[in-house]
């Protein structure tokens, strides 16, 4: 960047860079008191130096709300843009990126994050942590799951997750309310589901848990130590709505045909207590269960369709 760009334009509020061949962005940026867009997209940053020292520190990260990295070489999200805590906006797509740091939770103001076009194999909880995310392109990857943290982003509209691995969606997905979109195509799941009924037995904490919870054993704070109780609060109730049981580790992991929007189904994965309350005449190549589970299903559809629209085609 040229030398004295501060002096030049000291009320810089959008500047586009992009294209140019650029390896680095000078010091220069630091001294921009007012610069609230930075569009740097297909150039060659991403080595040692591409990015000014003391970022976060200067007049430009308190300014700062848009930026636009996309195209470039970056195999890991560089720590300094964690720093900017102002940032609205945040795309990294197209770059060499492998993972998403955990730390991406201390960019709280972000409402769009792009990182599609990556290497990305798996995405962290903490990405849960960003209270007015509102747009999250995943896309063009190779995810194989999704963590269930992300249906705590009550303020996401559209999730983009095309073109990855997933075989399942985490049952807790119906909780995002608020959804309008949901890419899917180009995942095994929408030509495949998968089965998993691996179950670990409980163990003895685990059903005497279950017995108090069950069986409502009265207790007080004061009766058991602090973890005892602490356990007993984590307990999980069985979907299965014949079933009145909990679990708190162990339960089956099984994948469930979900309509969605009366036109696609869809696997989620599902969690029930035991084995017996597994249909067993379902199986992977058909989608007919028991009247429990229909029931089960049947509430999981009700959800399902308030996502006004899903893009899988």
């Amino acid at each position: 960047l040229p030398a004295g760009l501060s002096q030049w334009f000291p009320s810089l509020e959008v500047l586009d860079v992009s294209g140019t061949g650029l390896a680095e962005l000078g010091a220069e940026l630091l001294a921009l008191p007012r610069l609230q867009t930075l569009l740097a997209k297909n150039n060659r940053l991403g080595g040692p130096g591409s990015l000014p020292k003391g970022l976060g520190q200067a007049p430009l990260g308190r300014s700062l709300r848009v930026l636009n990295l996309s195209g470039n070489h970056f195999a890991e999200v560089p720590p300094a843009l964690l720093e900017l805590r102002g940032l609205q906006s945040l795309s990294l797509g197209g770059n060499r990126l492998h993972g998403i740091p955990p730390d991406i939770q201390e960019l709280r103001s972000l409402e769009f994050l792009y990182l599609g076009g990556n290497f990305i194999t798996s995405v962290p909880p903490e990405l849960a942590n960003l209270p007015s995310l509102s747009y999250l392109v995943l896309c063009d990857n190779k995810i194989q799951s999704i963590p269930p943290q992300l249906a705590q982003l009550h303020s996401l509209r559209s999730l983009s997750l095309h073109n990855n691995l997933l075989t399942y969606l985490p049952r807790e997905i119906l909780n995002l309310v608020h959804l309008e979109e949901l890419s899917l195509r180009g995942n095994p799941l929408v030509v495949r589901f998968v089965r998993d009924l691996t179950y670990n037995p409980p163990s003895l904490q685990e059903l005497a848990g279950r017995t108090v919870k069950t069986r409502n054993v009265p207790y007080t704070p004061s009766d058991l130590p602090e973890n005892l109780v602490r356990y007993l609060s984590l307990a999980t109730n069985c979907p299965n709505p014949k079933c009145r049981g909990v679990y708190f580790d162990s339960c089956v992991r099984q994948i469930k045909f979900v309509d969605f929007c009366g036109k696609y189904r869809i696997p989620l994965m599902h969690y029930l207590c035991s084995p017996e309350c597994s249909s067993p005449c379902s199986s992977a190549s058909q989608s007919s269960t028991s009247q429990s589970d229909s029931d089960s299903e049947d509430e999981a559809s009700v959800a399902a369709r308030r996502m006004q629209k899903v893009l899988l085609g």
